[in-house]
């Protein structure tokens, strides 16, 4: 069908004009308006730039940079004549570049200045009107205000129609449609409807990808020309949608933590790979091959079976090595090695296996510093963030804390940069948030009390903000729960018993709502066991026994559960002996000898079953000190002092050498308690001292210090950590 001859047909349907520096989005929007196809109803329709078709008519996007000529050159001049539409990308680096400027200027003066359409990626519109702002413009001048015939300013704003990609804008889908609703001038809402019909349509399509797969291996075996060809389009077609599948639509029910969901959309993907001979696969499909390895793993590992999450990530890292070997120094793909290094950490680390935990997340590392370094980015640099927060996490759990502190401190001025550059992301301030957590977390082991509560209130209230602006994100309230809960116990520490409880009682409630949302959520369970187990102990010091019963039953029984379904998950395994080690202090509280010596026994032999390979874990170093001294206080209850002495001095033995690295007030607490307990104060005193100078004040050690006739002065409560002159205690809690 031709265009009519009364009108205009161009052969370009846009013109991208942007900065160099903005050169992704002029990509990602060329492509996204070139493969659009039009509505059926309006194939056929007269617009301006001829008759529409399918697909648009070619967008024009400049690629290569501009010499420094008096004009534009003929190239630029002759596209911007043979283009309907000018489509801006606008930033602040927009705003100052002389191309683009002149660019508005001559498809203004071709009486098209009705035909402009902007996509803010950053900045603001008109900031220079404002004193101090002027470097946040994102329009240049000659679209900030309109001019007359002969080229002079009128002095009148310029309003032109304008999508917002900046983070908490429109979205990529919504800027998509409101610049093809401008250029088609159909109303955004009629291609709105129409796109949600199609992504149901697609998600049609998700639900039977396994049969599409098999149609897709069959075509695959045509030998004919003609036949190929289109068995290898269907198969990107397939590849793009498996991609979409473990891309956007992953991330989407990441953030609503669904992971029924997760499973099932991860397990198609999975179809595609397996129904496929490995040999077939192009690099492309092995990348993607990759991503739905991690994908599954993490599914696997958020449900608590971690066996099948380690064969996923294990498989993920050889599938990561051949393509490394396939393109030597190639730093993308090491960048993707390293991520599945990353994953396979975690997964030792949760098995308790701290030497093969540290060895991948050093080699990732390694991989991720080259990879940041040849090709710098804001992803890259956020890998590189985590791995070297999971190597800090194995150097705490080694007592090398000075190393830890190192690794958080540089990942905190990492996490810093990215939420400047982008204020209004929400993922790069909760990265700010955890580092700033982990420091508060070995300020504490360093025995700096009040750093560490300071810290973890100004955690809390980033979490608080986040929580706020983004109400139904399930990781954001999972981050505020584990905040909320560490600022709790840390305030019990100080003898705050009452703003201690506020707090975990807060996060056990928000543990409880998530995991309602999903009960399969290991995590959340956990989460809701542990806080149990740390409200359990605060309310048994300040004499509220029932609360305290409630509490403890609550996290045994579902550390029980959470132990059955996965016995590999050494982290679970010491949550369920120290939550019976809290039972069994309740039961002694109560005069229950019988079943507070069966559970501490339990639970010792469960701790002492740990040890493995040589891998030295403080923690556990600190859970069987106090389950030793719990039990010496069981056998001293039955008027056993023979057996109870033996107990401590195998608490003091135990707890001892942990207790000297560093000064975690818990350590130093369980190791003054068992030199009590043994009569030997000499040794006792200087360490009574130090945790004096924190303000360590609990009730466990003030009933002790009672019964040994020890004296104690904590300086005063504020210093250590309560709030301000003026605040009420913990008003940051709904």
């Amino acid at each position: 069908m031709n265009a009519s001859p009364t009108e205009p047909s161009f052969r370009y349907s846009a013109f991208i004009s942007y900065s160099h520096e903005d050169v992704r989005w002029a990509k990602w929007l060329q492509s996204a308006l070139e493969s659009y196809r039009v509505p059926r109803r309006l194939i056929g329709t007269q617009t301006t730039f001829g008759v529409l078709a399918k697909r648009l008519a070619p967008v024009f996007r400049d690629r290569s940079d501009l010499s420094a000529t008096a004009d534009l050159g003929e190239t630029i001049n002759n596209a911007l004549q043979a283009s309907a539409n000018l489509v801006l990308i606008c930033s602040p680096s927009t705003s100052r570049s002389r191309w683009v400027n002149e660019e508005i200027s001559v498809f203004r003066r071709l009486g098209r200045g009705d035909r402009i359409f902007c996509v803010i990626v950053a900045g603001e519109p008109n900031a220079s009107d404002v004193a101090g702002r002027q470097s946040e413009e994102c329009f240049p001048p000659a679209l900030r205000s309109l001019a007359a015939a002969d080229g002079t300013p009128t002095g009148r704003r310029f309003e032109p129609i304008a999508a917002d990609a900046r983070p908490g804008g429109d979205g990529r889908g919504n800027v998509k449609l409101k610049i093809l609703s401008g250029l088609l001038n159909v109303d955004f809402d009629v291609l709105k409807h129409r796109e949600q019909r199609r992504r149901i349509r697609r998600m049609t399509v998700v639900t039977s990808l396994s049969l599409v797969m098999m149609l897709i291996t069959t075509g695959l075996a045509i030998s004919a020309r003609n036949a190929r060809i289109a068995a290898e389009q269907r198969q990107r077609e397939a590849e793009t949608l498996v991609d979409f599948m473990l891309g956007d639509l992953n991330n989407k029910l990441r953030q609503v933590q669904r992971l029924d969901i997760l499973e099932a959309v991860d397990n198609q993907a999975m179809a595609y790979f397996l129904a496929r001979p490995s040999t077939d696969l192009t690099d492309q499909a092995l990348a993607l091959h990759v991503k739905a390895l991690q994908k599954i793993g993490n599914v696997r590992e958020d449900q608590g079976k971690l066996p099948a999450a380690m064969e996923a990530y294990r498989a993920a890292a050889a599938t990561a090595a051949e393509l490394m070997r396939r393109a030597p120094g190639d730093v993308e793909r090491e960048a993707a090695y390293a991520e599945t290094l990353h994953h396979l950490g975690n997964a030792y680390w949760f098995q308790g296996d701290l030497n093969r935990a540290l060895e991948c997340f050093q080699q990732a590392i390694a991989l991720l510093q080259r990879a940041v370094t040849v090709r710098p980015s804001d992803t890259g640099s956020a890998l590189l963030a985590y791995a070297r927060i999971n190597e800090g996490r194995v150097r705490e759990a080694r007592g090398e804390f000075a190393a830890a502190k190192s690794l958080y401190t540089a990942v905190l001025a990492t996490f810093r940069t990215l939420t400047s550059r982008h204020p209004g992301e929400i993922r790069w301030q909760s990265d700010l948030a955890d580092a700033a957590e982990s420091l508060a977390k070995v300020a504490m082991e360093q025995g700096q009390l009040t750093q560490a509560i300071a810290g973890y209130r100004e955690v809390y209230r980033i979490r608080k903000q986040i929580v706020v602006s983004s109400p139904s994100d399930r990781d954001s309230q999972e981050n505020l729960l584990i905040t909320g809960a560490a600022l709790g116990g840390a305030l019990a520490l100080c003898g705050d018993e009452g703003t201690a409880a506020r707090y975990v009682r807060a996060a056990v409630g928000i543990a409880r709502e998530l995991i309602a949302f999903d009960t399969t959520q290991g995590d959340w369970r956990l989460e809701l066991a542990k806080y149990s187990r740390l409200l359990g102990g605060i309310a048994r010091g300040a004499g509220r026994l029932d609360e305290a019963a409630g509490a403890d039953g609550e996290a045994v029984r579902v550390l029980t559960d959470l132990v059955a379904m996965d016995g590999t998950n050494m982290a679970w395994r010491r949550e369920l002996a120290r939550a019976q080690v809290e039972s069994a202090r309740l039961y002694l509280a109560r005069g229950n000898i019988a079943d507070a010596e069966n559970l501490l026994n339990t639970a010792l032999a469960a701790i002492q079953g740990e040890r493995v390979g040589g891998t030295v874990n403080r923690n556990l170093q600190l859970y069987e000190a106090e389950a030793l001294i719990a039990l010496g206080e069981v056998l001293a209850r039955r008027q056993n002092l023979a057996a109870a002495r033996e107990r401590w001095e195998q608490a003091r033995g135990t707890i001892g050498g942990a207790a000297r690295v560093g000064a975690d007030p818990d350590f130093l607490a369980t190791w003054t308690k068992a030199l009590l307990l043994l009569g030997d104060t000499t040794t006792a005193r200087p360490v009574l001292s130090q945790l004096a100078l924190m303000g360590y004040q609990t009730p466990d050690l003030e009933a002790l210090l009672q019964t040994t006739k020890q004296s104690y002065r904590t300086k005063p409560t504020t210093q250590c950590g309560g709030e301000p002159p003026g605040a009420t205690r913990g008003d940051e809690i709904d």
